[in-house]
């Protein structure tokens, strides 16, 4: 396999950084479920959660930045965060488009059974994650009965008017393949979970994202114990797309890990490759805004670069 970054160079392709237009900010590691596929290792025993000075610390940059448009949350469950529906209304407060990483079953959790009302009063965009419209494939992933309380979730923000015509109230499904495998093609995945979804359950929703399984976390560790990780790798690397790389998330986003520690994006953070010279806070944010440090760049790139591409919104060639 070809170095990632002597691919760049080979292809002309730049992966220079451009101006942040997305903070994306990991609540912390806690969760409800514990999916065989997660690089975040998430699970319900994870104690990291963001602590109210990092949330305060970020909301002060923000107004700092109003070009910082849009704040994406994420997790873990971003919702088990003690500090997760007093950062939403502060960021709504700040007229910011708020994206949450919803696992949809963790509406069925104590004190979180309103949280489809909760959202459509934020008026938050809701990325809600189903690996795929069918039983068996995603239980095999998450676990036993997680598909059918994900239905009960997707059909709980349906009544609160998500995906639903004229409500402006915006659903959109992020599904993910079920092994070492690319996605398919996302315009066909999409159709075929509209279809499905809409016949078997009356679920609507605005649209669908494809993301590729990342060679990180729990899912680097089932192909290690396989003894597939360099295959994965070889064939991730065998379809990388150029197209792909020029539109790569990294470019016009920030990760924030919960502890206020900064990275390039959500992969990095896992693997623990902060953004700059040295490890970057909260406290830095400002500066690194105006100027932002060359990306890092690993082979676990190529993850996010081949095929259509992958980037938390979906496919980007």
């Amino acid at each position: 396999m070809i170095d990632f970054q002597e691919r760049l160079q080979q292809t002309a392709v730049d992966l220079a950084p451009g101006p942040v237009e997305i903070l994306q900010v990991n609540m912390g590691r806690r969760c409800n479920n514990q999916c065989r596929h997660c690089h975040v290792q998430a699970g319900p025993d994870r104690p990291e959660v963001m602590a109210s000075e990092t949330v305060d610390k970020l909301l002060k940059v923000l107004e700092r930045h109003p070009e910082i448009e849009t704040v994406d949350l994420t997790g873990g469950a971003p919702e088990l965060s003690p500090e997760f529906r007093r950062f939403v209304r502060a960021l709504r407060a700040l007229d910011r488009r708020v994206l949450v990483r919803h696992n949809l079953t963790v509406q069925q959790e104590p004190g979180q059974d309103d949280l489809p009302e909760f959202f459509a009063e934020q008026k938050v965009e809701v990325h809600a994650s189903l690996p795929y419209y069918l039983e068996r494939q995603t239980d095999k992933m998450r676990g036993p009965g997680v598909y059918c309380r994900s239905i009960s979730g997707l059909k709980a923000l349906n009544d609160a008017g998500f995906g639903m015509p004229d409500t402006g109230l915006l659903l959109y499904i992020v599904a993910n393949p079920a092994g070492a495998f690319l996605p398919v093609s996302q315009e066909d995945l999409e159709r075929d979970f509209r279809e499905y979804l809409q016949r078997e359950y009356d679920i609507h929703f605005n649209g669908l994202h494809v993301i590729v399984n990342m060679p990180i976390g729990r899912f680097r560790k089932m192909l290690e114990e396989k003894g597939r990780l360099q295959d994965y790798y070889d064939y991730l690397s065998s379809r990388f797309n150029p197209a792909a790389a020029e539109n790569a998330m990294c470019r016009t986003l920030i990760s924030v890990r919960w502890d206020g520690a900064l990275y390039d994006c959500d992969f990095n953070q896992m693997l623990g490759l902060p953004l700059g010279e040295r490890p970057l806070t909260v406290d830095d944010l400002d500066r690194i805004i105006q100027d932002r440090p060359p990306i890092v760049l690993a082979d676990h790139c190529y993850g996010c670069t081949a095929g259509a591409g992958s980037s938390c919104g979906g496919a980007t060639a």
